[in-house]
């Protein structure tokens, strides 16, 4: 048996934004359904937004999302507070989705267009315990922690 996991962000009508955004970000397919496309009358409030939403990319990357039924709101509904004091996280987030990647190049492009209408919570940088650490809530208020993988013995 193969397990695995996809990160599933839920959103308040704005799934169908973040979902092209984040296509952008990683170069995937972007796929969604709607909640008229699965039964419920077109004209009913709410009937346009992402009932089942996923990327795709070439490299393995997955991320789902969906609009929460009820009232539009922005990323303040998600966003949380984080911040970084001297040397640790301070967050009320329950999650942050993690990115990592095998070498700095590779993490730097992501990170350089996730933070566009971001707010970097801790920049890009050498950290005692990686080539490359950061962190950000981009503009739909997700948490992201970037950072180059380290190299473990085996």
């Amino acid at each position: 048996m193969t397990l695995s996991t996809t990160t599933h962000l839920n959103f308040h009508g704005n799934a169908r934004a973040a979902l092209d955004f984040y296509g952008d970000v990683f170069d995937g397919t972007v796929s969604v359904t709607t909640y008229a496309q699965v039964g419920m009358p077109a004209e009913a409030p709410g009937a346009e937004k992402v009932v089942f939403g996923i990327l795709v990319a070439a490299d393995g990357f997955r991320l789902m999302a969906y609009d929460v039924p009820g009232e539009t709101r922005g990323a303040e509904a998600v966003a949380g507070s984080t911040r970084r004091e001297n040397g640790a996280t301070i967050t009320d987030r329950a999650f942050f989705v993690s990115l990592q990647g095998d070498t700095l190049d590779e993490v730097a492009a992501r990170w350089e267009s996730l933070a566009d209408g971001a707010t970097v919570i801790e920049p890009l940088a050498a950290s005692p315990w990686s080539a490359g650490f950061g962190m950000l809530t981009d503009r739909f208020g997700v948490t992201w922690v970037v950072d180059v993988r380290a190299a473990h013995a085996g």
